[in-house]
């Protein structure tokens, strides 16, 4: 016996239906529309048939969504929001080669813009938008293409290749230094957390060999500028990135109690990173492909060529 195929309700219906489910009224919704509210409800009940479930509760003037509508709202409003994005995306193509992108702001500050002449060599019509954060954005709402971002590369539902470990060093004051002979000392002083990782701490101390919990409260800090002054500041132990922390211990600023060598034989796994974070599909636009391909060549490791 052949399977009946799946038929799609009409669009219409599915448009007057997420706009009644946003109203909770026929009447406003036909009025957004500008039809009339019979023509609603007969676009409602069309729906109804074609599903052969009831979506509303009706209650006098007054309707509710069920379940149903709740659950069917939900996929309808994502599928409009794709139709806007794609011809959003559609009508910009014709008009200039913008790429929007979104990098962590040290990632930026400290690798990227040094760089970006080499790409423009590269691409000199491009039209470029950076927007720094320190969460991965959204790529619809926020409007952005492709994004550098920190973390330990868990965004499975994207597209991401790892660009750069972000090796971190255990730094402090030298005052505070003098209290900490041994790793287990680490738990008697206030730790500096990142605001995106609740394990990093918790991996160092582990690697370190020391067992239990640190006895003072946290500190978290949202962006590694900030980590780096609340360490200079001695409100307690930083895990601080090499470029940063090399300056500071070279200055005396700061101290490396246990070394420079703690995170990098640690498991790959557990070191953060800087990625190259995008929908597939983005990289089917020239523009975004052209400026994925530099990126994941650019050695980012080595200093940044500069002409002068």
């Amino acid at each position: 016996m052949t399977e009946r195929p799946f038929r799609l309700p009409p669009l219409n219906a599915l448009r007057v239906f997420h706009t009644v489910v946003r109203h909770r009224s026929f009447r406003s919704a036909a009025d957004e529309l500008r039809v009339t509210p019979q023509a609603v409800s007969q676009q409602i009940k069309l729906l109804e048939d074609t599903l052969g479930l009831e979506l509303f509760e009706r209650k006098g003037r007054a309707i509710e969504p069920n379940e149903h509508a709740i659950l069917l709202a939900h996929f309808i409003q994502a599928g409009f929001e794709e139709f806007a994005e794609g011809v959003r995306r559609v009508s910009k193509t014709g008009q200039r080669n913008r790429i929007n992108m979104n990098a962590s702001p040290y990632f930026a500050t400290r690798y990227l813009l040094d760089r970006l002449a080499q790409f423009r060599d590269i691409m000199p019509d491009a039209d470029l938008r950076l927007t720094t954060m320190v969460e991965l954005p959204d790529f619809v709402s926020d409007d952005v293409d492709v994004a550098i971002q920190w973390g330990f590369g868990t965004w499975k539902q994207y597209d991401q290749v790892l660009l750069l470990r972000d090796i971190k060093v255990i730094c402090c004051t030298p005052d505070i230094a003098k209290t900490l002979q041994t790793p287990a000392d680490l738990l008697d002083r206030p730790l500096l957390h990142p605001v995106l990782s609740e394990r990093l701490w918790s991996n160092v101390l582990r690697h370190l060999g020391v067992e239990g919990t640190p006895r003072l409260g946290e500190i978290r800090f949202q962006d590694a500028a900030t980590m780096r002054r609340a360490t200079l500041a001695g409100l307690g132990v930083g895990l601080i990135s090499t470029i940063d922390a090399e300056e500071d211990l070279t200055s005396g600023k700061l101290v490396a109690p246990f070394g420079l060598d703690v995170m990098p034989s640690m498991p790959e796994t557990q070191i953060p990173g800087f990625y190259l974070v995008l929908p597939k599909a983005h990289r089917r636009m020239k523009p975004i492909a052209t400026f994925c391909g530099w990126v994941e060549q650019e050695d980012w490791s080595a200093p940044p060529h500069r002409e002068f």
